[in-house]
């Protein structure tokens, strides 16, 4: 089966059982395990994990650290692109949080942009416990061509991923359902594109019950049908 077989539940399907577990889950200890530069680096394979990967100003630090109720987990910074390994933080032991380098900055040196994306496409490439990629996408500007590389490494390499759009509370709710929509559309042919696009709030906390819900599914953790 491939990954846009499934139905991913509709933030109205997750049960009240589902997001409360998911949030007791991610209420528990969350720490930074380790940044890697290489694949050789990586730490083994021992717990499910979910990776993040976005524009290099999307928010994908400020997104980890509301998931997990922290401020300073993982590094948000003034200079996108900060981001060059590919950082793992752990959730009560259960599970892992990727974060991978971002793309999209044009004033890094090319040569540079190249090693530490590539570090992220081989991460994708050789991940057997990767349960589900997210790719974050800014609510205000939607997908971008920017944002083809990612998707066509994830088809190519076959990993399940998520669109989320952040920084949903700077539209009107209106214009938040008309960019979900529009992305849905986008991304329904694409093969690994899992169906089911999450608008959230780093800032306000919209839509983080329903992810957490969503990563707690794709990593087995709890009683959910849909756990994989």
């Amino acid at each position: 089966m491939s990954p846009g077989d499934a139905r991913e539940p509709d933030p109205g399907d997750d049960s009240h059982e589902e997001i409360e577990a998911a949030r007791v889950l991610f209420a528990r200890p969350a720490v930074f395990m380790m940044g890697a530069v290489s694949v050789t680096g990586l730490p083994e394979p021992d717990l499910p994990e979910v990776a993040f990967a976005g524009r290099s100003n999307v928010g994908k630090s400020s997104l980890i650290n509301a998931l997990v109720g922290q401020k300073h987990l993982a590094r948000a910074s003034n200079e996108p692109g900060r981001t060059r390994e590919v950082n793992f933080f752990v959730v009560d032991d259960r599970l892992r949080l990727v974060d991978l380098p971002g793309y999209g900055w044009a004033r890094a040196a090319k040569g540079e942009v190249k090693k530490f994306q590539a570090l992220g496409r081989d991460y994708l490439r050789g991940r057997p416990n990767l349960r589900r990629a997210y790719l974050l996408i800014d609510a205000r500007h939607g997908l971008k061509d920017v944002d083809e590389e990612p998707m066509a490494a994830f088809d190519k390499a076959a990993v399940s991923y998520q669109v989320i759009l952040t920084k949903a509370d700077k539209l009107k709710p209106a214009e938040v359902e008309a960019v979900r929509a529009r992305t849905e559309a986008q991304i329904a042919k694409r093969p690994a594109a899992f169906p089911g696009v999450i608008a959230t709030s780093s800032e306000k906390g919209t839509g983080l019950p329903e992810l957490r819900a969503a990563i707690a599914r794709a990593c087995g953790i709890g009683d959910s049908p849909d756990a994989a």
